[in-house]
């Protein structure tokens, strides 16, 4: 059994392949809001792409959850399609500790692991 409020606070992982870098910082807030920030690189540390999410999360037994209700892309923020089922995500909770947190997709089966920034 994990508790959400494990989860609140400031979070990063980084991915790479042969072509490109990864990057989200997530920040999972006490009132159950969340804004996480995906950064795209070219193996040379250029940016490609920032895109923002903003929504709202939740845990229930050993299940995260996510609800995208907005992203913005540059400067600009577009309401989610709340009809579109792409932005309800669930995923189970693999490890979580206070430096640690490994979750996979109950789909997919992707599995990711943040930890948790330094001083939060």
């Amino acid at each position: 059994m994990f508790h959400r409020q494990q989860l609140i606070g400031n979070w990063h992982r980084s991915d790479k392949d042969s072509d490109e870098n990864y990057s989200e910082f997530a920040q999972m807030f006490a009132d159950g809001s969340f804004s996480f920030t995906f950064y795209t690189y070219k193996a040379d540390g250029t940016l490609i792409e920032e895109m923002t999410e903003r929504g709202d999360w939740g845990v229930v037994g050993n299940i995260h959850f996510t609800i995208t209700k907005a992203e913005i892309i540059g400067n600009n923020e577009y309401p989610a399609n709340l009809e579109d089922e792409d932005n309800y995500q669930a995923y189970k909770i693999i490890k979580l500790t206070d430096d640690e947190f490994t979750y996979q997709h109950v789909i997919t089966g992707e599995s990711y692991t943040l930890s948790r920034v330094q001083g939060d």
